[in-house]
């Protein structure tokens, strides 16, 4: 478990609950920083940054991180969302601002003017006014569904899985890509074995098929099955072809002596069940 510094006070209440999660899935991952940026890809003084609260982690570092931990990630995006709203809204804002309000929020600090000839609205503040109260009352909507989200399911954020032997996460969990992903989207389990002198792990026997950035199903699933078993980790076994496995195919490419591409061909598949 890792002896974690005390977060700032000044960060956002939304800002430091995502950052709470993430140091959780992190301690139950069992993973050093080195290893972390290894699996991730980025580097471990970004996670340092993201962790200590001196920087509001990407989306993807987020998703990445969940399937590490192997949880569903759409919680902790939607957490995400709200802490970058906030963050953008008005963290940095407040920090630079070392005597007194900044003049970029004096409209939202400042009390109502009174009714009158004398109360004419300032066409340079008026327009900041609205939009910062817009942006505030759209992040006090999301931040309530967030909330209430959590709330149900809180536990389920902390069951962790863990492959026996060779530490990488249990896929129990399709992977979430940023564009909305069906509840009914499959997992997979990799059942590794060597039959006639070729691995195959029980999900496809393909061994020519094309796949490349963006495809999906069971093939990828095999891909991903047979990158873990030759030692480079594609991520979640979730059947997606997205960065984390395209990063691992170029790697098994590089150490195979194999064109570099990112996709998966035959030449490809022939190293990978060889």
């Amino acid at each position: 478990m890792s002896r974690w510094k005390a977060l700032s006070t000044e960060l956002d209440p939304r800002v430091r609950q995502l950052l709470t999660q993430l140091r959780r899935l992190k301690d139950h991952s069992g993973l050093s920083m080195r290893q972390l940026a290894a699996k991730t890809g980025y580097s471990e003084k970004s996670w340092e940054r993201y962790l200590g609260g001196r920087s509001l982690p990407p989306r993807e570092a987020v998703e990445a991180l969940a399937r590490i931990g192997g949880v569903d990630p759409v919680r902790l995006l939607a957490l995400h969302e709200v802490a970058a709203d906030t963050w953008s809204g008005g963290r940095h804002l407040a920090a630079s601002t070392p005597q007194g309000p900044a003049p970029e929020l004096v409209p939202e600090l400042s009390p109502a003017p009174t009714m009158g000839p004398a109360a004419r609205p300032n066409p340079e503040t008026e327009p900041e006014t609205v939009t910062v109260a817009g942006r505030s009352l759209r992040v006090a909507l999301v931040a309530g569904a967030v909330a209430l989200v959590l709330a149900l399911s809180s536990a389920a954020l902390l069951v962790m899985r863990l492959d026996g032997g060779d530490g990488e996460p249990a896929a129990a969990h399709p992977a979430v890509s940023t564009a909305p992903v069906p509840s009914s989207a499959p997992a997979y389990t990799c059942r590794v074995e060597r039959t006639d002198g070729l691995w195959y792990a029980g999900i496809s026997r393909t061994r020519d098929i094309e796949l490349a950035y963006g495809a999906v199903g069971p093939e990828v699933a095999e891909a991903q099955c047979l990158l873990r078993r030759a030692g480079i980790s594609p991520g979640g076994i979730d059947g997606m072809f997205g960065p984390l496995t395209q990063r691992a195919v170029k790697a098994f490419q590089t150490r195979a002596g194999l064109a570099v591409d990112g996709s998966v061909g035959p030449h490809t598949w022939k190293a990978l069940r060889g």
